[in-house]
């Protein structure tokens, strides 16, 4: 079992929809621990959770997003003096090929797009 911390965005506007997300949260089994922060419209879920089953849950309630998920007590950073590069040596455009091969590698790098005319048994809807 691993503890996660889960942060989540949330557009909730007002109280009574604010007790209905927590009970809905609270209610799945893994929870330890749930806060709402009203301004930053943002919750935070921890416990051994998984976020796609919350989001699911609340996105019945409102408009919600996962914004990160790590563990639950950040690690103690060490003191390390290395010198930090400046502002103007980091890359500023990385390469949106290598980003999403490195993200999406099971995503080839083409894609096929279709015509009507070439597809006979295709259909087109008109609304």
């Amino acid at each position: 079992m691993e503890i996660k911390k889960a942060v989540l965005k949330v557009e909730l506007h007002d109280e009574k929809a604010k007790k209905k997300a927590m009970k809905t949260v609270s209610g799945l089994s893994g929870v330890d621990s749930l806060s709402i922060d009203m301004k930053e419209k943002k919750m935070t879920v921890t416990g051994d959770i998984d976020p796609v089953c919350i989001v699911s849950k609340l996105r019945k309630l409102c408009c919600t997003e996962i914004v990160t998920v790590g563990p639950a007590k950040e690690p103690e950073k060490k003191k390390d003096e290395t010198p930090k590069k400046p502002a103007g040596d980091q890359k500023k455009n990385p390469d949106p090929v290598a980003y999403r091969l490195a993200y999406h590698p099971h995503v080839p790098p083409y894609y096929y797009v279709s015509c009507v005319e070439d597809n006979h048994n295709a259909r087109v809807i008109y609304w």
